[in-house]
Parts: C-alpha cells; sequence; structure tokens
C-alpha cells in the first residue's frame, strides 16, 4: 500500500516577504566510510536554488502482507512488514540569462554528478536538502530531468527546469521525516508456534546472540514462553551492542 505524495506549499511564495529569506541549498557529502554507518561523510560541494522551490512533494509508503484464510469469509488480518523510505521530488529553477555565461550548464553537470561515483568512492555522493529550519534526511540522488528553454544564438542553454528525485538512504532513522523529526518505526515479528528467540534473532540480524535484545526491548521475563500470535518488536541492527 503506497501513501499519496503530501506537498508542503512553501512559505513566503505569497504575501508579504519574511523578514529574513532563508535559501534552499542541495548539500552534497561523501558516503560513509563503512556500510553501517548512518550519517554521511564530509561536504564535498553544494548546488543552491537561485528561487526557492514552491513546494515539496514528500512521499511515503509502508509494506502490509495479508494471507488468504481457509474455510473463514472474513479476510485475515494484515501484518506490518515495514516502512520504506522516504522520497523528495522538488523543481530547481535555473538561469543564466544576465550573465549569458555556462552558469545553468555546470548547475546541471553538478546535480548529474551526484549519480555517479568518484574515483576511490564505493557509492555516489550522498545528499540532505536543506531550507531553512527544514533539514532532511541523509538521501542519494535517484533521477534529475533537465527541461533546456532558452538558449544563446550559438546553442548554449541559459534557462532550465530541473525535477530532481531523492531518496532516503535508510527506512528508519532518527530523522525520516524532515518535518516531524519522529524516530524510526521498529520492524515487527508475529511469533509463529516452534519460535524461539534466538532463533528470530537469528533470522532478522544472522545472530542468534541478540536474543537478549529482543526480549529486552519486549520486557520479556522468560524467554522460553512465547505465545504464538504475539507480536514483537525487532530493534534496528544499528541500535544493538556487540552481540
Amino acid at each position: 500500500m503506497t501513501a499519496a505524495p503530501v506537498t508542503f506549499s512553501a512559505p513566503g511564495v505569497t504575501g508579504a516577504a519574511p523578514a529574513s529569506v532563508q535559501e534552499a541549498f542541495l548539500a552534497i557529502h561523501e558516503p560513509p566510510k563503512t556500510p553501517t554507518d548512518r550519517n554521511p561523510g564530509a561536504q564535498i560541494g553544494t548546488v543552491k536554488f537561485q528561487y526557492n522551490p514552491r513546494e515539496l512533494s514528500l512521499a511515503k509508503s509502508a509494506s502490509w502482507e495479508r494471507k488468504a484464510q481457509k474455510k473463514t469469509d472474513r479476510g485475515a488480518r494484515p501484518q506490518y512488514l515495514g516502512s520504506d523510505p522516504c522520497k523528495l521530488q522538488l523543481e530547481m529553477f535555473l538561469d543564466a540569462t544576465e550573465k549569458m555565461d555556462d552558469g545553468v550548464v555546470k548547475a546541471v553537470e553538478r546535480l548529474f554528478s551526484c549519480m555517479v561515483c568518484g574515483e576511490g568512492r564505493p557509492t555516489p555522493p550522498w545528499v540532505v536538502f536543506n531550507w531553512g529550519g527544514l533539514t532532511g534526511f541523509p538521501a542519494f540522488v535517484s533521477s534529475v530531468t533537465a527541461k533546456y528553454t532558452l538558449f544563446t544564438p550559438g546553442g548554449m542553454p541559459v534557462r532550465a527546469l530541473c525535477t530532481i528525485a531523492i531518496e532516503e538512504v535508510f527506512g528508519t532513522t532518527k530523522r525520516q521525516n524532515p518535518t516531524s523529526g519522529s524516530l524510526a518505526a521498529r520492524d515487527v515479528h508475529v511469533v509463529v508456534a516452534g519460535d524461539t528467540l534466538a532463533g528470530i534473532a537469528y533470522a532478522c540480524y544472522g545472530e542468534p546472540g541478540f536474543w537478549r535484545e529482543i526480549a529486552k526491548a519486549n520486557r520479556i521475563g522468560d524467554p522460553m514462553r512465547l505465545r504464538p500470535g504475539a507480536r514483537l518488536l525487532i530493534p534496528a541492527r544499528e541500535e544493538l551492542g556487540g552481540g
């Protein structure tokens, strides 16, 4: 099931101008050095918005599974499987008609470079969208579409409208929604007959020793007594210790 995109109107588009206008920008970062690190590396560049976006489209989806039930006229209760990463889409207007230079071309190239691995990098750069107090999540650029609308007599583009789509790197981050700041949702496991905490830990993390963390998260006093049908919260792997 996919949630419909939520549109946020940008402040200051209509009415009186605010006392201090905050300019939006896309910060470009080095990817982290380790696969489990959720924090982007050092900032290596910036793509500034000449004009702040008029609106932002933010979408997030959740996955559910409904298993068929026999000998009943009612549908089965759906099981929550987890949430997918946030996706943010916005437009960037570029204009170089004042100087009639290659500023638009270079800005588009910089956006395209966010989808290419540099020398010695395992992945393309990470990005973070910033606009005043609206700071987004660590993300990667999934697509850029540049529509050139004005050219010099020599054929150089001097005006363009870029549509940019970025996607959250991790689906469960401490600030996965740039407007809410809510804590990450945890996965849920529904206990079936024969389940053990060690077996669940091995299935979720590949390490049975993490059964204690699952027991602690669910306040389980007796790990040998699991009730079929019970819903267990499974902490994110990054929350765990050494096991």
